[in-house]
C-alpha cells in the first residue's frame, strides 16, 4: 500500500473504533478498572483496540498500541516504520462523559510521524493529515458515522492562525493544568495584550492549534508516544512544530522509552 491508501485505511479503522466506543459510551457500565500505572481502562479501550487491529494487521506494518502487549526495544529498534495507536485517548474524559476523547492512529517512519488520524466520536469530527504533502483536513461525518462527502476536499483543509500582538490563545490539559504550565502562560503575557486559556482533554489540544482555534499548546506533564503521534502528524502537516523541551527538536517515536519529554506545540 502507498501512503494515500494507508491513510484511508487508518481513517476507516478510526471511524469503526469510534462507532463501537459510542455504543459503550451510551451505557453506564464501562467495566472500569485501573492498570498497573493507575491509569483507567474500560471495555471501550479494549473494544476500540480490537477494531483498529483488525484493519492495521492487514498492512503487515508493526504496531505499537497502548492496549497491546508491550514489545521489547530489542525487537523494535530496527523497525523503519510502525503504527502508533491510542484506541481511546482521554479515558478519564470518557468516564466523565464530557465528550472530549478521541481515537488516535499514526504511521511513523524512521521515528517521525508521516500520517495521522484523530477521530472524535461524540462530535463525529475527523482530523487527518499526510505530512509529506503538507496537508491536513477536518471532516464531519453523519449521525451513523458514515462519510457523506468526498474526503480530502479543499474546503475541509485546516491551517493554524496567524499570531498577532493583541491575543494569544493557550490550550492546556483539562486534567494536567499544573504549575509549570501556568508559569509558561505567565511568561508569554508580557508579549500580548490578552491571553486566553482554553482547557481540553485528549489529543483535541493538537487539533485546536492545527485548525487555528488556539495558538500554542504547552505540555509540561507526562505523555506517551501514542498520546501524541497522531496529533504531531496533523500539526507538522500544517507547519507547526512539536518541540521537545529537552532536546529543542521535534519529538521522536519508537524510542527505547516510550515516555515523551515535555513539549511545546507552536509555529
Amino acid at each position: 500500500m502507498n501512503h494515500s491508501e494507508l491513510l484511508k485505511l487508518a481513517i476507516k479503522a478510526s471511524i469503526s473504533a469510534g462507532a463501537k466506543i459510542l455504543e459503550i459510551y451510551k451505557n453506564d457500565n464501562f467495566g472500569f478498572q485501573s492498570k498497573d500505572d493507575e491509569s483507567p481502562l474500560t471495555i471501550a479501550d479494549i473494544t476500540s483496540n480490537n477494531a483498529i487491529m483488525s484493519y492495521l494487521n492487514t498492512t503487515n506494518i508493526p504496531i505499537i498500541s497502548e492496549e497491546n502487549k508491550e514489545i521489547a526495544y530489542a525487537d523494535r529498534k530496527d523497525w523503519n516504520e510502525c503504527w502508533i495507536v491510542d484506541p481511546l485517548d482521554g479515558t478519564k474524559e470518557f468516564i466523565k462523559k464530557n465528550g472530549e476523547f478521541t481515537v488516535n492512529i499514526a504511521l511513523c517512519t524512521f521515528g517521525k510521524p508521516t500520517l495521522g488520524v484523530i477521530y472524535v466520536p461524540v462530535t463525529r469530527e475527523i482530523y487527518y493529515a499526510e505530512v509529506n504533502n503538507n496537508v491536513a483536513y477536518k471532516s464531519i461525518l453523519d449521525q451513523d458515522h458514515s462519510i457523506t462527502k468526498e474526503l480530502f476536499s479543499e474546503e475541509d483543509r485546516i491551517a493554524p492562525s496567524l499570531l498577532d500582538k493583541y491575543l494569544i490563545t493557550v490550550v492546556g490539559s483539562r486534567s494536567h493544568m499544573n504549575k509549570n504550565t501556568l508559569d509558561y502562560i505567565d511568561s508569554v503575557k508580557p508579549n500580548f495584550e490578552n491571553v486566553d486559556i482554553v482547557s481540553k482533554g485528549s489529543s483535541l489540544k493538537f487539533c485546536l492549534v492545527a485548525e487555528g482555534k488556539a495558538d500554542v499548546y504547552p505540555r509540561f506533564a507526562p505523555t506517551m508516544e501514542w498520546d501524541t503521534a497522531a496529533g504531531q502528524a496533523i500539526c507538522n502537516a500544517v507547519g507547526l512544530n512539536v518541540i521537545s523541551q529537552e532536546t529543542k527538536e521535534e519529538l521522536n517515536y519508537n524510542k527505547e522509552n516510550l515516555l515523551n519529554p515535555f513539549f511545546l506545540v507552536r509555529k
